[in-house]
């Protein structure tokens, strides 16, 4: 729901946030943005990202994501104010709109303390340094309160954009995987790249 000034209200408090954007959890209140942005976004996303495109497939991407003690999923939300709706943004968006998603997979704590990173930024957001924030504050999280040690991303070669985000945040390269995972039909090689925790930027 728009506040009075035309604003979406979050649905669940932040978890964290910077100068452009913040973290809250998926709520069933986010599947019709959420969706929305995933079908505007598919030639952006195609042929590395298949996120849910109908209310169904979110709702059940996002009960696995608050179920499921191995993931942790996060919402990114820009933050910046704006005047009336649209205004400054050529897509209409407003301050508190959905721009991306970044969640932590196959989380192993013991001695491991490690989790994989899934995340995509939706078109309208893409290009504006807001992912590379919200990636800074879900490391924050990761390394803080959710005591891990070390993050991996598994990147398709050709993805250039993801590798680029990963790279400025200080991940290094580790390795290759021929046909690591199975996506859009496919067994799919990638890169492996990684960060620990003594090797974060501070925050």
């Amino acid at each position: 729901m728009p506040d009075p000034n035309g604003h979406p209200t979050p649905t669940a408090p932040y978890l964290a946030e910077g100068p452009r954007t913040a973290l809250r959890r998926f709520t069933e209140a986010d599947a019709a943005e959420f969706t929305a942005r995933a079908r505007e976004s598919r030639a952006h996303h195609r042929p590395w990202l298949f996120p849910p495109e109908r209310t169904d497939t979110y709702a059940a991407y996002a009960d696995t994501l608050a179920r499921d003690p191995a993931r942790e999923g996060f919402l990114v939300c820009e933050r910046d104010e704006v005047g009336e709706v649209g205004e400054g943004r050529p897509d209409g968006a407003v301050a508190g709109a959905i721009a991306g998603f970044i969640n932590i997979n196959n989380i192993v704590l013991g001695g491991f303390r490690c989790g994989a990173l899934g995340y995509g930024a939706f078109a309208h957001a893409a290009g504006r340094g807001l992912m590379g924030e919200a990636l800074g504050l879900v490391m924050d999280l990761a390394f803080g309160p959710l005591g891990l040690h070390r993050l991996e991303a598994n990147i398709q070669p050709g993805n250039a954009a993801s590798i680029a985000l990963v790279r400025r945040a200080g991940f290094r390269l580790e390795g290759f995987s021929p046909d690591f995972l199975h996506i859009d039909g496919a067994w799919r090689d990638h890169e492996r790249w990684a960060i620990t925790a003594p090797a974060a930027p501070a925050a």
